[in-house]
């Protein structure tokens, strides 16, 4: 497994082996030994799986507040997808600050996104598929989300000149600004 810190601390972009021949690959996406190994010890309890059927559709950006904040292992099924995380810990030194990159199927990436940050992502072709693992179960009095396009975030989409693909809740979602983070450094 490789293992790589992006510029926000605690954010990290995981590749797993792939082992291939003439009929294709195995990896293991999630092997908790691995992890713990490096240091990285999760109790994983959902998988959620998502399938945006058109290019430029857009998720976030989404968290979910204590005491159901959970840690998600996101990785690319089908399709390729631009993904980002954004640090909402209060007293962190890059509080507001986002990161991106690019999951695919081909390039088998994974992103390890730690509570106290938002989380999103935009389909860059039809028929995408992403695929997570979370520490905590989905709970509907935590659901929360931030304006994908907040201005003090300034998240670069790959959106080209077409207005994204939005659903109601991320529409309609504050600005960062506007709300108290639960989460701290």
């Amino acid at each position: 497994m490789e293992i790589e810190q992006t510029p926000l601390r605690d954010l990290l972009i995981l590749t797993p082996k792939r082992f291939g021949d003439n009929r294709g690959f195995f990896c293991e996406s999630w092997n908790r030994n691995t992890f713990a190994q490096h240091g990285l010890e999760f109790d994983f309890v959902q998988d959620n799986h998502s399938l945006s059927q058109k290019t430029g559709t857009l998720r976030g950006l989404h968290y979910q507040t204590p005491p159901h904040a959970q840690d998600k292992l996101v990785r690319c099924g089908r399709g390729r997808l631009f993904d980002v995380a954004v640090d909402i810990r209060k007293g962190s030194p890059t509080f507001g600050k986002w990161f991106g990159v690019e999951l695919s199927f081909e390039n088998g990436k994974q992103l390890l996104v730690p509570k106290g940050f938002l989380h999103g992502f935009i389909s860059l072709e039809p028929d995408t598929e992403i695929v997570y693992k979370c520490t905590d179960f989905y709970a509907p009095d935590c659901d929360a989300a931030i304006r994908w396009d907040d201005p003090l975030i300034g998240v670069d989409w790959p959106t080209g000149n077409s207005q994204p693909i939005l659903s109601e809740k991320d529409i309609n979602a504050p600005h960062l600004a506007d709300i108290d983070s639960p989460f701290v450094y």
